[in-house]
């Protein structure tokens, strides 16, 4: 059986996967929280999630989400998933050298009310570097 958590989720996976941020958005929470920990982003709000999303469909327009696990409890649901597509715009400060990425995530998300009211959002920053063949870390862009 299916929760109403779990399926808030879901559909906010599909609307990504499906690069409909608008559709995505719907399941989130205006007052959400927003942690962005690679990003260094604590307590941000919807606007944080809703730029990030953006921002992913427009660098990689052959986006493909690929959802490899959904753990349930109570109110709290945890999604890992895979982001994959090649570069087409320049991206979280790494210039566009139209590299593939392929970034394994792990999202935390709290729903309330069949809303989704918080997110942490977990990659590893090194692994979206070297994918996207940043050279230097203390420089994310390359010149």
């Amino acid at each position: 059986m299916t929760t109403t958590a779990r399926r808030t989720v879901e559909a906010f996976l599909t609307g990504f996967r499906l690069k409909d941020v608008e559709a995505a958005m719907s399941t989130v929470a205006d007052n959400a929280v927003v942690t962005v920990f690679p990003l260094k982003v604590r307590d941000g709000g919807k606007d944080v999630v809703s730029t990030l999303l953006r921002d992913v469909v427009t660098a990689f327009p052959d986006l493909l989400v690929t959802v490899k696990n959904v753990i349930e409890v109570g109110a709290v649901v945890v999604a890992e998933f895979k982001i994959e597509g090649t570069q087409a715009a320049d991206f979280l400060d790494a210039i566009n050298q139209e590299k593939h990425l392929d970034l394994d995530t792990a999202w935390r998300f709290t729903v309330e009310d069949d809303r989704i009211a918080g997110i942490e959002a977990y990659w590893c920053q090194n692994q979206l570097y070297r994918r996207l063949a940043v050279k230097r870390q203390d420089h994310v862009t390359i010149v």
